[in-house]
C-alpha cells in the first residue's frame, strides 16, 4: 500500500496537458463524489504553474456540480492579468464535458505593509488531546457507519485532533464554534507552493460541520443533503501544514438551506496564517427517516 502522503503528493502533483491546461485525478478512497478541497486546491496548483514567482494571496471559488472520482479533471486556466504587484488567473474545472467548479485566484509580488492580527484562542494544544486512533476506539461503538469509516486511520494523510470530539455525538443548542488541530502525518517538501495547496486542500476540514454544531446535527445524518456551494481563503503569513494548524472556527448563520461558515488558521506559535469563509447546502429531506 501506498503511503498516505505519497499519494497526497501525487495527487496535488497534476499533470500538465498544454499552455494552460492541467489534468487532475481522486485518489480511491470509496467515496462517491471528488472531496472539495481536493478540487479547490487542483485547481490553485493549476493557476499557481502559470505564475512566475509569486504566492497566492487570496482564491475564491464556487462548486457547481459533484466531481466523479472515477475520472479525471481537466482544469483550464484563462491568465487575466500580470501586473507590476498582482498577477490574476481564472481556472474552470471539467469533467464529462461540464464545469463543476470555479476559481478566481490572485498572487502578489512580497511587499512589506502595516501588520497585525487577532489573537489565537487559548485551547488545549494537540498534544495533550486524544489522537484520531484514540478517538476511534473510544467512540467507534456510538457512531454511525459513515463517521466510523471517517475516523478510519488507515488510508488518512492528515492527522486531526478536535479539541472537543464530543460534539459528534451531537447536542442541541450548543454554539456553532469549533475548534480543530491539524497537520499531515509525515513531513513535506519544503517547498511553499506545496504548503500552499495542501493548506487549500484541508481548508475544507471539518467547516461545513460547524453549521450542524447548534442543531445536534452531524454531516452523516441520513436525512441531510450537505454540500460546498463556494470556498474562499486568504493566505496571510507563511506556514508549514506539517506543523500543527489550529482551525478555529464558527457559523454565524443559517437560514434558507443554507450555513454559512468562517474559520481562521493559526500556526502553533500563535500567528494568524490564513483564513476561510464557505457557504453550504444544508437541506432537509423531510422523508428520509434519522
Amino acid at each position: 500500500m501506498l503511503d498516505p502522503i505519497e499519494v497526497l503528493l501525487q495527487t496535488l502533483d497534476i499533470e500538465t496537458i498544454g499552455d494552460n491546461a492541467f489534468c487532475g485525478h481522486s485518489p480511491q478512497m470509496g467515496w462517491q463524489r471528488v472531496f472539495g478541497g481536493l478540487v479547490v486546491a487542483q485547481a490553485l496548483v493549476a493557476t499557481s504553474r502559470t505564475v512566475d514567482a509569486r504566492p497566492p494571496h487570496s482564491l475564491h471559488g464556487y462548486f457547481m456540480l459533484p466531481g466523479d472520482p472515477s475520472h479525471p479533471i481537466i482544469y483550464e486556466v484563462d491568465r487575466i492579468r500580470d501586473g507590476a504587484s498582482f498577477t490574476t488567473r481564472r481556472c474552470n474545472a471539467i469533467q464529462h464535458g461540464r464545469a463543476i467548479f470555479s476559481l478566481s485566484a490572485s498572487f502578489q509580488k512580497p511587499e512589506a505593509g502595516l501588520d497585525h492580527s487577532l489573537s489565537m484562542p487559548g485551547v488545549p494544544q494537540p498534544e495533550d488531546l486524544a489522537s484520531e486512533t484514540e478517538l476511534s476506539e473510544r467512540f467507534a461503538p456510538l457512531l454511525p457507519e459513515a463517521m466510523r469509516r471517517w475516523f478510519d486511520t488507515t488510508n488518512r494523510s492528515i492527522d486531526i485532533r478536535p479539541v472537543d470530539p464530543l460534539r459528534y455525538l451531537g447536542q442541541a443548542g450548543a454554539v456553532p464554534v469549533q475548534y480543530v488541530w491539524l497537520r499531515t502525518k509525515k513531513r513535506l517538501p519544503d517547498s511553499p507552493d506545496i504548503h500552499n495547496a495542501v493548506l487549500a486542500y484541508l481548508s475544507d476540514m471539518c467547516l461545513l460541520d460547524t453549521a450542524l454544531i447548534t442543531h445536534g446535527r452531524t454531516l452523516f445524518d441520513p436525512d441531510l443533503q450537505i454540500a460546498s456551494l463556494d470556498h474562499a481563503l486568504w493566505f496571510h503569513r507563511p506556514f508549514r501544514a506539517d506543523e500543527w494548524l489550529l482551525y478555529a472556527q464558527d457559523s454565524p448563520n443559517g437560514g434558507g438551506g443554507r450555513g454559512l461558515t468562517r474559520g481562521l488558521i493559526y500556526a502553533h506559535d500563535g500567528r494568524l496564517v490564513a483564513s476561510v469563509a464557505q457557504e453550504g447546502l444544508i437541506r432537509v429531506r423531510p422523508a428520509a427517516p434519522r
